[in-house]
């Protein structure tokens, strides 16, 4: 799915860190702060920089949501499929834009399907 034009301008106004929802193998979701984030090529990219469970979850059910909020507290929510990956374009992005500071051992990958706001679909 191409990102439409208002998500992107509203990432540009979003608030520092966004939620990151995955999925265990036997359903159980895991939510956590991220900040190390960026789009790219129409796909959300969050820095591993400490992941665990969310690492693990990614691992053994590809489904996952980011939720972030507006300066002007308007809050959307990209849901789609998710990759981990260790090299490759998205990868080698992610190192340009991680703080210096933090280890970025890998880059999550959300190729988003499905965007609302609240309860509003946007296509």
């Amino acid at each position: 799915m191409t990102l439409p034009e208002i998500i992107i301008n509203e990432w540009d106004n979003k608030e520092d860190a966004v939620v990151l929802t995955t999925v265990s193998s036997v359903g159980i979701p895991n939510s956590i702060y991220a900040t190390q984030v960026a789009l790219f090529e129409d796909k959300v990219l969050i820095a591993n920089n400490k992941f665990n469970k969310t690492l693990d979850n990614i691992k053994h059910n590809n489904k996952a949501t980011v939720l972030f909020i507006t300066k002007k507290s308007k809050s959307y929510q990209l849901k789609g499929n998710i990759q981990y990956k260790i090299d490759g374009d998205e990868f080698v992005n992610m190192k340009k834009w991680n703080r210096a500071d933090l280890p970025g051992y890998g880059v999550a990958v959300l190729t988003v399907d499905e965007i609302y706001s609240g309860a509003d679909k946007i296509e």
